[in-house]
């Protein structure tokens, strides 16, 4: 039941954040969303993804590894897809990262770690987001570096306690590591799995690259959008509002990945004094351009589909009764024929 109302409150959240946008600002960017988009900008943007879907495959294929999991690159790049094409298509955007973990998991007969795989293999994007995010943000002009100069006192209050509660988990961690309670044992497990599938040594470099290549695909796909809307502004100046809007979708509240993301990056264009109107349009035609991008997808949604029906139709033909086949009668043996009385007497004389 709790994860059914948290359902509703992810999908309502999305949707009344969506709701808001068109109040205030009306259907025109939405549709403009729709018409500056042509061929050659669908192309990059699909190119893009093909990129950032390769890497982010291969960084799951990392985790995966670390972790005693087999995963081969091809496998991975198909489930990642078919996930991009879910979170896109239905409602909460983290469908598809479920399926890919499950299907994995059970593959390999173990779906706990399984999702622990995957989770670890979005937490090192993340990980790599926030803190590129943070870094610019807290250097490069933009509407948020202005709020935290004006309330720099609360900024550091916000800081302090996040660093207070980070070292309360640590220290809560540490303890457990040498108990023998049940929590004791699973902070040992997961302590290990980070490690192994995380900081060892075989892995983090290509985890790091792989994470970082994505982001930079992410933000190359954002300035292909803002050029499509007609946005003249410098990199320097959209970066860290590309930014904002990429740890916007982060936040577990959206519909296929729509709602946070065009609401911050309306009000980010619009407090940096660009037009809100246009930082929607551009937060539309990016999600239009991840949606085009995931669409290969479908095609291994539906050839999986095609190949599962086939394989359980030639199942079921196996395991049907044969007809039975009628031999024809045999002929009736030499001995059961009547003879004629000259020709045994002639046998039988030798004649």
């Amino acid at each position: 039941m709790t994860r059914s109302v948290w359902a509703w409150v992810r999908m309502l959240g999305g949707a009344g954040i969506l709701a808001l946008l068109l109040w205030r600002l009306g259907t025109g960017a939405f549709l403009d969303g729709l018409r500056v988009i042509d061929g050659g900008a669908l192309l990059v943007a699909f190119l893009i993804g093909l990129t950032t879907t390769v890497f982010s495959a291969w960084r799951w294929c990392l985790v995966a590894r670390g972790l005693g999991m087999r995963l081969p690159l091809a496998a991975a790049i198909a489930d990642y897809y078919k996930a991009l094409f879910l979170n896109a298509a239905l409602p909460g955007g983290v469908l598809g990262d479920v399926d890919r973990a499950v299907r994995h998991g059970k593959d390999e007969g173990d779906v706990g770690r399984g999702v622990r795989a995957v989770v670890l293999e979005r937490t090192a994007g993340q990980v790599v987001l926030i803190s590129v995010g943070v870094v610019v943000l807290l250097t490069v002009p933009s509407p948020v570096l202005t709020h935290l100069r004006g309330h720099a006192g609360t900024v550091l209050i916000g800081v302090a306690i996040a660093v207070g509660v980070g070292a309360l988990l640590f220290l809560a961690c540490a303890r457990l590591r040498h108990g023998t309670s049940r929590w004791a044992s699973a902070a040992r497990t997961g302590v290990a799995e980070i490690h192994e599938g995380l900081l060892a040594k075989r892995n983090w470099p290509g985890i790091v690259l792989a994470s970082t290549v994505v982001l930079a695909g992410h933000l190359a796909t954002f300035v292909v959008a803002a050029r499509a809307a007609g946005s003249t502004a410098s990199l320097l100046r959209l970066a860290p509002l590309m930014l904002l809007a990429l740890l916007a979708m982060t936040l577990p509240v959206n519909i296929g990945g729509w709602g946070p993301r065009e609401g911050v990056t309306a009000w980010a264009f619009g407090a940096a004094g660009l037009s809100a109107t246009q930082g929607l349009t551009i937060a539309v035609v990016y999600g239009l351009f991840a949606f085009v991008a995931a669409l290969p997808g479908a095609v291994v949604l539906i050839g999986r589909a095609v190949a599962k029906g086939r394989a359980t139709r030639l199942a079921a033909r196996a395991t049907e009764p044969q007809p039975r086949v009628q031999l024809p009668a045999p002929a009736p043996a030499l001995a059961a024929v009547p003879v004629p009385a000259p020709v045994r007497v002639l046998v039988t004389t030798g004649a």
